[in-house]
């Protein structure tokens, strides 16, 4: 035992952090202008079980309670003829042998209905949900995920893709399609765009979920209102950096989204995650 070495201490090295993966830096042309440093985030292992658990529990959380009307079934003038009858003891309309209100009769109230006291929110542990969005925010780097997502990718794209700042002054479609053009990403819009259906009939309809419309890019900036010319084009989404959630990233659960980055939304990412710049 060395002489600074403290009884029942332990001796052994701190874990070295992953090392920090880096992207290509992409002009408005799509040519390459350096690389840049990604946050530690990035280098974490992609973990689909707590990416699912995370957006579960953002969706829980919109849910709306519903419940029956207290009095559903219950709005009938009933009587019980009583015992030794030789008939059931269901509740049945005044002056007939016609069987209401009971769970049992055409018409009658619900067995077990719905409470509007339910609580259908689920928690997550604040450690999970942080890993979480490390861990989809490292499934951006692989094509692999972002190709079984149904993303159309073009040959030898390296991602994930990050974009020198001048994209967050992109404010009129004309402009965001003739880079996304160059990127080769148009093909993605276009599939999101043809994919767009229309329910025809049924409760979707009914309750306003009229349009399905598949995900496409998402954008990343590092404030509000920045890339507005990206925001009408069919499945794509503009979010700030300091508002990203998994579930941005991971719609429904399944990580891998195809993500451009700014190169001012990487440092403010990295700022969020309490990191400091290599």
């Amino acid at each position: 035992m060395t002489p600074d070495a403290q009884p029942g201490s332990s001796s052994l090295p701190p874990e070295p952090h992953p090392p920090h993966h880096r992207a290509h830096l992409l002009d408005l042309q799509g040519k390459s202008e350096g690389t840049i440093a990604l946050p530690l985030a990035f280098s974490q292992p992609v973990r689909p079980d707590l990416i699912q658990r995370a957006v579960v529990a953002a969706q829980s959380h919109r849910r709306q309670p519903y419940g029956t009307s207290p009095t559903a079934g219950l709005r009938h003038s009933v009587e019980w003829s009583g015992k030794g009858k030789g008939v059931a003891r269901t509740p049945r309309l005044m002056d007939s042998m016609r069987g209401a209100q009971a769970p049992n009769t055409v018409g009658g109230r619900p067995a077990h209905p719905p409470k509007v006291d339910r609580i259908w929110a689920k928690k997550i542990n604040q450690k999970e949900r942080r890993l979480a969005f490390a861990s989809a925010l490292a499934a951006t780097r692989e094509e692999r995920l972002a190709s079984a997502r149904g993303h159309t990718l073009p040959h030898g794209l390296r991602l994930p893709l990050v974009v020198s700042d001048p994209v967050e002054e992109i404010h009129s479609a004309a402009e965001a399609r003739r880079f996304l053009e160059h990127l080769k990403l148009w093909a993605d819009v276009e599939r999101a765009r043809d994919r767009t259906h229309f329910a025809s009939s049924g409760k979707a309809r009914r309750r306003g979920r009229v349009r399905r419309t598949p995900r496409s890019v998402l954008v990343v900036t590092s404030a509000p209102q920045k890339a507005r010319g990206f925001r009408n084009f069919a499945g794509v989404e503009v979010v700030p950096a300091q508002r990203l959630a998994t579930e941005d990233l991971a719609p429904g659960g399944a990580a891998g989204r195809l993500t451009l980055f700014s190169k001012s939304a990487v440092e403010s990412l990295r700022t969020r995650l309490g990191e400091v710049a290599p």
